[in-house]
């Protein structure tokens, strides 16, 4: 049995400012072991359905959950089935045109300012990534969110940046952020209007594509507000999406520019997974993330399910991240944390940087973790091989899939979850993950405590995993495993020898 120190998981008490809570510092242990035999703690399936915001709901009966299971299932074979047997390719091509091969890394101003913002806000933020060590670490884009301009076009129909909290210009406010070797985002709407209605880019996208990159800018995230009337656009959502798409591959092209990293913020409503790769580097997967473990938990389960459509160049995005925002506690926060960047979710931090903690930046300054979601080699996801509380493909928003495990250039990547309100033990079959060899052991390595912990052989087991709590670990192949190690199978279904003889268990 091997047994360390993880790091703290401090209790938080509660600054005033733009909901900061600062956590102190209080060890606890945590014992990992390579065992035999393990197993969760018994637990009653909570087949509550998917609540937005994670917001709790009444809890439907067996029959009625047993149904909406069987609904997602038929529904994505019946999917599956018509990308099959059309003439259409299954999933909409990368879309390489040189930007944002990897996730995007940076700061969005939403989460912690909404509308609140001004040049100095923005140019504090920069200043902050750079001295707080974030851009050393691969955190490169400061991108400025909604409410930045006049509610009204200028005379010649371009978007006027709002004068009294961009007295400078934005000329001047992306000069200054790529003197610190950054790079600047803006923000527009695929409608008439913003979500706080100003002005949208709809039927002004090559206007607007060109205006945002003669500002400077090289990033454009894209929302889903103020739809204009049917007989007006004539199109879906996807249609709606292919004309900023189009004036900013157009805008490249005439140019001899780097196109714009495009970032779509449809929420999820239209299955962007299947192709938005086709128009630009990420897109939206769900509505609006909030500081809290109902939000992560929820946002977490509906990605289980299409976790496989991130990879390079194209990425579904979880939402800006809420490290030192709300009621999460330290837990909460590192298991946050490492979803979005095994799922390869970009990572926009979104809390006030002059008031962050100690605990919270080290997690996002997590080099081990941030190591991943920057491969250059894989660019695959981490998914599901077993969702642990629920059966398998079953959605639950407040109990999402527990195990998880992907590639990654330096060895097989494992995510934890307890997604329990108490501390578990949770216990795997190494080959339950597809990118395990049979026959081989696995020296393990731990992403959070930065520490070696000896040679997996057969399985593993996490002990008393915080509630709400992750483990993240790297598994390298370390040669053949012991003699006498086990059955002769590590899954036993048809375990056969030469001579035709099923082995024990088959």
């Amino acid at each position: 049995m091997m047994s360390y120190l993880p790091p703290s998981d401090p209790p938080h008490s509660k600054e005033d400012h733009h909901k900061v809570y600062v956590p102190s510092e209080q060890d606890h242990h945590k014992v990992y072991s390579s065992l035999p035999h393990g197993s969760l703690p018994a637990a009653q399936p909570d087949l509550r359905p998917r609540g937005h915001h994670g917001s709790t709901l009444r809890a439907p009966t067996a029959r009625t959950a047993l149904m909406g299971s069987f609904l997602f299932l038929l529904a994505s074979l019946l999917s599956a089935l018509s990308l099959r047997f059309s003439h259409e390719p299954p999933v909409a091509q990368a879309l390489e045109d040189g930007v944002a091969k990897l996730p995007v890394l940076g700061y969005n101003t939403w989460n912690a300012y909404h509308c609140d913002i001004n040049e100095t806000v923005v140019l504090q933020a920069a200043k902050l990534m750079v001295s707080l060590g974030l851009a050393d670490v691969g955190y490169t884009h400061v991108n400025i969110d909604d409410c930045y301009a006049e509610k009204n076009r200028s005379a010649s129909g371009d978007i006027v940046a709002n004068a009294e909290r961009f007295p400078s210009g934005m000329n001047n406010l992306t000069d200054q952020i790529h003197s610190m070797g950054l790079k600047a985002g803006i923000y527009s709407d695929s409608g008439w209007f913003t979500c706080q209605l100003y002005p949208g880019s709809f039927q002004n996208e090559a206007r607007d594509a060109k205006l945002f990159q003669d500002w400077g800018f090289d990033y454009l995230k894209f929302d889903n507000c103020a739809v204009p009337y049917d007989d007006i656009i004539r199109e879906g959502i996807v249609g709606k999406y292919q004309r900023m798409a189009n004036a900013i591959a157009d805008l490249a092209k005439s140019s001899g520019k780097p196109p714009l990293i495009f970032s779509l913020c449809e929420w999820g409503e239209e299955q962007p997974w299947l192709w938005a790769r086709r128009f630009g580097q990420s897109w939206r997967t769900t509505g609006d993330i909030s500081p809290d473990w109902g939000s992560v938990a929820s946002i977490i389960n509906q990605n289980s399910f299409i976790a496989w459509a991130s990879d390079f160049y194209g990425h579904n995005d979880m939402d800006i991240l809420e490290v030192g925002n709300g009621d999460l506690s330290f837990d909460e926060t590192k298991t946050h944390f490492t979803a979005w960047a095994l799922m390869k979710s970009p990572l926009l931090i979104g809390t006030d940087l002059s008031t962050i903690s100690d605990a919270n930046l080290a997690i996002l300054k997590n080099e081990e973790i941030l190591a991943i979601s920057q491969d250059p080699v894989v660019g695959t996801s981490v998914t599901p091989f077993r969702w642990g509380i629920n059966p398998d493909w079953v959605s639950n928003s407040t109990h999402p899939a527990q195990y998880w495990s992907g590639e990654s250039q330096n060895g097989t990547v494992f995510m934890l979850i307890n997604t329990l309100d108490e501390p578990a033990d949770m216990f795997f079959n190494l080959t339950e993950s597809p990118w395990i060899r049979a026959g081989r052991q696995y020296s393990v390595r731990d992403l959070w405590t930065h520490t070696d912990n000896g040679t997996a052989v057969r399985n593993f087991t996490a002990a008393a995993v915080p509630a709400h709590g992750v483990v993240a670990l790297l598994l390298k192949d370390a040669g053949d495993e012991p003699p006498n190690s086990g059955p002769p199978c590590a899954r036993p279904e048809w375990c056969i020898s030469q001579n035709g003889t099923l082995a024990p268990g088959a």
